[in-house]
């Protein structure tokens, strides 16, 4: 079980820049794929993006190609999620997630088994 706790959240004003952290507790960390998913009030979780366990693969959702990136130090045990030309339907609790059984990545929630408690990214016009 991996623990994960996200922080970077906020107000910013359209346009802006806000980067997300995921520190995670377990030590083999680099075992874990990694995820980032939103919900805005009264939508169903949405992915976000992924990454794969070294790194070297990611995926996005077609909103945010091109204007997020994610990233991973194993190192330090962290994912991030650098959100750039951030829009107003941005705005949504963001949440990391860890998946240590596919073998691909993927854009489902039930494929991840462990979950932060989310931070909140808010984005005025």
């Amino acid at each position: 079980q991996v623990q994960l706790v996200e922080s970077g959240g906020g107000l910013v004003q359209a346009g802006g820049s806000l980067r997300l952290s995921c520190a995670a507790s377990a030590r083999t960390f680099s075992n874990y794929a990694m995820g980032w998913f939103r919900q805005a009030p009264g939508k169903e979780r949405e992915f976000v993006a992924a990454i794969s366990w070294s790194g070297s693969d990611a995926y996005y959702a077609d909103s945010v190609r091109g204007r997020f990136t994610i990233s991973r130090d194993n190192a330090k045990g962290t994912v991030y999620l650098q959100m750039n030309s951030l829009k107003p339907e941005d705005t949504a609790v963001y949440y990391c997630a860890a998946d240590g059984d596919s073998l691909v990545l993927t854009t489902f929630s039930f494929a991840y088994e462990d979950w932060g408690q989310g931070t909140q990214v808010t984005v005025s016009s």
